[in-house]
Protein backbone atom coordinates (compact mmCIF):
# COMPACT_ATOMS: atom_id res chain seq x y z
CA UNK A 1 0.00 0.00 0.00
CA UNK A 2 1.63 3.41 -1.05
CA UNK A 3 1.70 5.60 2.16
CA UNK A 4 0.18 9.26 1.10
CA UNK A 5 1.30 11.79 3.24
CA UNK A 6 -0.48 15.37 3.34
CA UNK A 7 1.14 18.45 4.18
CA UNK A 8 -0.38 17.85 7.65
CA UNK A 9 2.10 15.22 8.40
CA UNK A 10 -0.46 12.22 8.17
CA UNK A 11 -0.92 9.71 5.97
CA UNK A 12 -4.29 8.12 4.50
CA UNK A 13 -4.07 4.31 5.14
CA UNK A 14 -7.01 3.09 3.03
CA UNK A 15 -9.48 4.29 0.63
CA UNK A 16 -12.07 7.28 1.51
CA UNK A 17 -15.40 6.87 -0.65
CA UNK A 18 -18.17 9.46 -0.26
CA UNK A 19 -21.52 8.40 -0.48
CA UNK A 20 -24.75 10.22 -0.48
CA UNK A 21 -27.18 12.07 -2.34
CA UNK A 22 -26.91 14.26 -5.43
CA UNK A 23 -25.77 17.98 -4.24
CA UNK A 24 -24.75 16.60 -0.89
CA UNK A 25 -21.06 17.84 -1.44
CA UNK A 26 -19.20 14.48 -2.22
CA UNK A 27 -17.28 16.11 -5.48
CA UNK A 28 -16.22 19.70 -3.76
CA UNK A 29 -15.47 17.64 -0.12
CA UNK A 30 -14.26 14.82 -1.86
CA UNK A 31 -11.51 17.52 -3.97
CA UNK A 32 -10.70 19.32 -1.00
CA UNK A 33 -9.94 16.38 0.93
CA UNK A 34 -7.53 14.52 -1.01
CA UNK A 35 -5.68 18.12 -1.39
CA UNK A 36 -5.36 18.18 2.39
CA UNK A 37 -4.38 14.78 2.33
CA UNK A 38 -2.39 14.88 -0.76
CA UNK A 39 -3.82 11.92 -2.40
CA UNK A 40 -5.48 11.53 -5.91
CA UNK A 41 -9.00 12.38 -6.17
CA UNK A 42 -11.42 10.27 -8.32
CA UNK A 43 -15.00 10.33 -9.27
CA UNK A 44 -16.62 7.10 -10.44
CA UNK A 45 -19.24 9.03 -12.49
CA UNK A 46 -16.33 11.06 -14.55
CA UNK A 47 -14.60 7.66 -15.08
CA UNK A 48 -17.81 6.66 -16.45
CA UNK A 49 -18.03 9.34 -18.58
CA UNK A 50 -14.65 8.88 -19.91
CA UNK A 51 -14.12 5.49 -20.43
CA UNK A 52 -17.78 5.43 -22.21
CA UNK A 53 -17.07 8.88 -24.02
CA UNK A 54 -20.48 9.91 -22.85
CA UNK A 55 -22.67 11.97 -20.74
CA UNK A 56 -24.62 10.43 -17.20
CA UNK A 57 -27.58 11.67 -18.65
CA UNK A 58 -27.25 10.03 -22.61
CA UNK A 59 -25.74 6.77 -20.86
CA UNK A 60 -28.75 6.46 -18.97
CA UNK A 61 -31.29 7.65 -21.63
CA UNK A 62 -30.04 5.31 -24.45
CA UNK A 63 -29.17 2.17 -22.28
CA UNK A 64 -30.92 2.69 -18.97
CA UNK A 65 -30.22 2.71 -15.29
CA UNK A 66 -29.62 -0.88 -15.04
CA UNK A 67 -26.89 -0.43 -17.60
CA UNK A 68 -25.62 2.53 -15.78
CA UNK A 69 -24.99 0.96 -12.67
CA UNK A 70 -23.31 -2.44 -13.93
CA UNK A 71 -21.36 -0.45 -15.17
CA UNK A 72 -20.34 2.20 -12.22
CA UNK A 73 -20.20 -1.32 -9.98
CA UNK A 74 -17.21 -2.36 -12.62
CA UNK A 75 -15.50 0.94 -12.22
CA UNK A 76 -15.79 1.07 -8.64
CA UNK A 77 -13.95 -2.61 -8.33
CA UNK A 78 -11.08 -0.83 -10.44
CA UNK A 79 -10.79 2.29 -8.70
CA UNK A 80 -10.35 0.23 -5.05
CA UNK A 81 -8.05 -1.67 -6.75
CA UNK A 82 -5.27 1.04 -6.74
CA UNK A 83 -3.34 3.22 -3.83
CA UNK A 84 -4.81 5.03 -1.37
CA UNK A 85 -7.38 8.02 -2.91
CA UNK A 86 -10.51 10.01 -1.77
CA UNK A 87 -13.37 8.49 -4.19
CA UNK A 88 -16.80 10.21 -4.79
CA UNK A 89 -19.29 7.92 -5.79
CA UNK A 90 -22.92 8.78 -8.04
CA UNK A 91 -25.52 9.36 -5.62
CA UNK A 92 -27.28 5.80 -6.27
CA UNK A 93 -24.12 3.71 -5.72
CA UNK A 94 -24.44 2.84 -2.49
CA UNK A 95 -27.39 1.60 -2.98
CA UNK A 96 -26.67 -1.76 -4.65
CA UNK A 97 -25.89 -4.54 -2.04
CA UNK A 98 -23.04 -5.69 -3.84
CA UNK A 99 -21.47 -2.53 -4.14
CA UNK A 100 -22.17 -1.75 -0.56
CA UNK A 101 -20.54 -4.79 0.85
CA UNK A 102 -17.41 -4.11 -1.82
CA UNK A 103 -17.08 -0.72 -0.26
CA UNK A 104 -17.39 -1.59 3.26
CA UNK A 105 -14.93 -4.50 3.05
CA UNK A 106 -12.28 -2.09 1.47
CA UNK A 107 -12.66 1.38 1.97
CA UNK A 108 -14.03 4.29 4.72
CA UNK A 109 -17.24 5.13 3.56
CA UNK A 110 -18.66 8.73 4.59
CA UNK A 111 -22.21 9.42 4.19
CA UNK A 112 -22.54 13.56 3.66
CA UNK A 113 -26.03 13.14 5.15
CA UNK A 114 -27.41 16.44 3.43
CA UNK A 115 -31.56 18.01 4.40
CA UNK A 116 -33.86 17.76 1.55
CA UNK A 117 -34.05 21.45 1.66
CA UNK A 118 -30.39 22.09 1.29
CA UNK A 119 -29.91 19.28 -2.04
CA UNK A 120 -32.57 20.80 -3.59
CA UNK A 121 -31.03 24.73 -3.19
CA UNK A 122 -27.71 22.72 -4.80
CA UNK A 123 -29.29 20.74 -7.28
CA UNK A 124 -32.68 22.07 -8.67
CA UNK A 125 -31.09 24.95 -11.37
CA UNK A 126 -29.36 21.74 -13.05
CA UNK A 127 -30.11 20.03 -15.67
CA UNK A 128 -27.52 17.11 -15.42
CA UNK A 129 -29.44 15.10 -12.84
CA UNK A 130 -31.37 12.28 -15.12
CA UNK A 131 -33.23 11.07 -12.14
CA UNK A 132 -34.67 14.61 -11.95
CA UNK A 133 -36.17 14.68 -15.34
CA UNK A 134 -39.58 14.49 -13.91
CA UNK A 135 -43.02 17.01 -13.86
CA UNK A 136 -42.34 17.08 -10.09
CA UNK A 137 -38.52 17.03 -9.51
CA UNK A 138 -38.34 18.32 -5.71
CA UNK A 139 -41.06 15.50 -4.97
CA UNK A 140 -38.69 13.06 -7.09
CA UNK A 141 -35.48 14.29 -4.99
CA UNK A 142 -38.06 13.78 -1.95
CA UNK A 143 -38.48 9.72 -2.69
CA UNK A 144 -35.22 9.25 -3.44
CA UNK A 145 -33.73 11.09 -0.48
CA UNK A 146 -36.60 8.45 1.29
CA UNK A 147 -35.64 5.08 -0.40
CA UNK A 148 -31.77 5.63 0.10
CA UNK A 149 -31.74 6.56 3.51
CA UNK A 150 -32.34 3.26 5.00
CA UNK A 151 -29.38 2.21 2.95
CA UNK A 152 -26.93 5.50 3.85
CA UNK A 153 -27.06 4.75 7.36
CA UNK A 154 -24.70 1.31 6.98
CA UNK A 155 -22.03 3.95 6.37
CA UNK A 156 -19.08 3.71 8.31
CA UNK A 157 -19.53 7.17 9.24
CA UNK A 158 -21.56 10.01 8.72
CA UNK A 159 -20.80 13.83 8.66
CA UNK A 160 -23.87 15.95 8.47
CA UNK A 161 -23.34 18.80 5.86
CA UNK A 162 -25.11 22.17 6.87
CA UNK A 163 -25.96 25.11 4.64
CA UNK A 164 -23.53 27.31 6.49
CA UNK A 165 -20.59 25.34 6.87
CA UNK A 166 -18.17 25.75 4.43
CA UNK A 167 -16.37 23.67 2.50
CA UNK A 168 -13.59 24.10 3.86
CA UNK A 169 -15.32 23.21 7.61
CA UNK A 170 -17.18 20.54 6.34
CA UNK A 171 -13.65 18.92 5.07
CA UNK A 172 -12.35 20.11 8.49
CA UNK A 173 -15.18 17.42 9.93
CA UNK A 174 -14.38 14.79 7.58
CA UNK A 175 -10.59 14.93 8.41
CA UNK A 176 -11.36 14.73 12.16
CA UNK A 177 -13.54 11.98 12.05
CA UNK A 178 -11.09 9.83 10.22
CA UNK A 179 -8.05 10.56 11.97
CA UNK A 180 -9.99 9.74 15.18
CA UNK A 181 -10.71 6.22 13.55
CA UNK A 182 -7.20 5.96 12.37
CA UNK A 183 -7.91 5.92 8.76
CA UNK A 184 -5.35 9.26 8.75
CA UNK A 185 -2.37 8.79 10.30
CA UNK A 186 -0.66 11.82 11.97
CA UNK A 187 3.36 11.54 12.71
Amino acid sequence: MRESRPETGGRLLRTVVLVGMMGAGKTAIGTALSARLGVPFEDSDAEIEAASSLAITEIFERYGEAFFRDKEAQVIARLLEGPPCVLSTGGGAWIAPETRALLSARAAVVWLKADLDLLWARVRHKDTRPLLRTENPRATLAELLAARTPAYEEAEFVIETRPDWSITRTTDAVLARLTAAGIVETS
